[in-house]
């Protein structure tokens, strides 16, 4: 049996994605402007940003606000 979500747009995409794919959109430059947390802006990573991000809930929701608004304007 197939877990279907159709009312979430995020479903089945893993948080490395999303930030891969900011990161590769924008940089991480632009990303520290525009979401202002250390670990984008400090001796920025991908492995630095994801355990910060997976820890820290406001953080998250901002990153993906940030990649469904960039994947709708992409359209």
């Amino acid at each position: 049996m197939e877990n279907r979500q159709p009312n979430n747009p995020l479903h089945g995409i893993t948080l490395e994605k999303i930030l891969t794919d900011l990161v590769k959109k924008y940089g991480w430059e632009k990303l520290g402007l525009w979401i202002r947390i250390k670990c984008f802006n400090e001796d920025p990573s991908i492995k630095s940003s994801l355990k910060f991000l997976r820890t820290t809930p406001w953080a998250r929701e901002k990153v993906e606000k940030l990649y469904l608004k960039t994947m709708a304007n992409s359209k």
